[in-house]
């Protein structure tokens, strides 16, 4: 994925919470969707460049998932140390990256995470 960022000319800031996101949501994948099922799988990483956005797609035969119906922490102005333990990486991941979708295809969870070019290298690419 770094290589992918790097490729696509994302700024440091941007592969950071892009690497953060896809980090966060494949853990939970592992976590909650194979391992606490008592299954074994497989989560498969594709990285897409176009001229506008970096996307990488990760796909997993875990049951269904979509990390958007995830509610939003209602505690985030509390100190640490009062909060509900769960949801924030979640939270975090989809709202520091500039699009992320999610579908059910047959018996796969697809989700997409994408993040925009930076406008100087889309001119130079040309």
């Amino acid at each position: 994925m770094a290589e992918a960022a790097k490729l696509a000319g994302l700024e440091k800031d941007a592969i950071y919470r892009l690497k953060l996101a896809v980090d966060e949501i494949t853990a939970n994948i592992i976590m909650y969707g194979y391992i606490d099922n008592g299954l074994i799988g497989t989560v498969k990483a594709i990285a897409t460049i176009d001229e506008n956005a970096l996307t990488i797609t990760l796909e997993d035969n875990a049951p269904p998932y979509d990390p958007r119906k995830r509610s939003e922490p209602k505690d985030l102005n509390n100190p640490l140390d009062t909060r509900e333990i769960g949801g924030l990486g979640i939270y975090l991941a989809l709202r520091n990256i500039d699009k992320f979708d999610y579908e059910r295809f047959e018996d796969r969870n697809v989700n997409r995470f994408s993040m925009k070019r930076k406008r100087e290298r889309l001119i130079n690419d040309v």
